[in-house]
């Protein structure tokens, strides 16, 4: 499973204790997961640095070109350049308030490819989208169109985020993020083959040490995507010790 954090615009110099309590707890005591970090890119070389091969380190977004007069933009090189080996892409708050199309997304998709770096690829609905009746249409769509041709699990990871549980505190109910994961699996086998049924879907949208157990323990969840709580080592190893054992 791949336990993936989020930090989002959060994080100074300071931070970088809680991952030095992260890495101490899981030398002491190795996950058996696959656990991500992503930091702003200004920590990720410093993350780099400190993870000692315990963690992976990754991006939150990337540009689609490698270079050019994009002020203010990271390319996919950048990050891997910096030691990153994963980058989020298609965030829906980098859809909401950034403007990012499911083009675009698809696009920083193949950057990420390009430049050796795995892509977790976020979908999902917004609580009106949902209450129409349209989870199931909007993220269809959102698949087709933001996941590039050539998906395949060594290099994609497909986050499922309702767009209303991220942040509020609010989860769907664990049939519920069943019956989407089920669904999610369903249109990747449909257009990859057995590649789509190896690509991990992640939950993503308020994950916390109190619901990762059930969560992470609901069929198709490959693993979660987690916002605030990955900012303190304590709730973050309690959300990795919450995952099954791999066999």
């Amino acid at each position: 499973m791949l336990i993936a954090g989020n930090w989002k615009m959060n994080g100074l110099s300071s931070t970088l204790d809680e991952v030095d309590a992260l890495i101490r707890a899981l030398k002491a005591r190795p996950a058996g997961q696959d656990v991500l970090v992503c930091p702003p890119a200004t920590l990720i070389s410093r993350l780099v640095a400190r993870a000692d091969g315990m963690v992976e380190v990754g991006g939150q977004d990337c540009h689609p070109k490698p270079s050019g007069t994009f002020t203010g933009d990271v390319s996919a090189e950048m990050l891997r350049d910096a030691g990153a080996t994963w980058t989020i892409v298609g965030h829906s708050e980098r859809r909401q308030y950034q403007g990012d199309t499911d083009k675009l997304v698809a696009a920083k998709a193949q950057a990420a490819w390009r430049a050796g770096l795995g892509a977790i690829i976020c979908i999902g609905e917004t609580e009106a989208e949902r209450n129409a009746g349209k989870e199931e249409e909007v993220v269809d769509r959102q698949l087709a169109a933001s996941v590039p041709d050539g998906a395949a699990a060594a290099r994609t990871a497909i986050a499922y985020e309702p767009v209303w549980a991220i942040g509020t505190g609010r989860t769907p109910t664990n049939e519920e993020i069943a019956r989407m994961h089920a669904h999610l699996r369903g249109e990747l086998s449909k257009r990859f083959g057995p590649a789509g049924r190896a690509i991990p879907i992640l939950y993503g949208g308020s994950v916390n040490p109190k619901n990762a157990k059930e969560i992470l323990a609901v069929p198709e969840v490959g693993g979660v995507l987690v916002g605030g709580a990955s900012l303190k080592a304590a709730d973050f190893l309690t959300i990795i010790a919450a995952a099954p054992a791999q066999s």
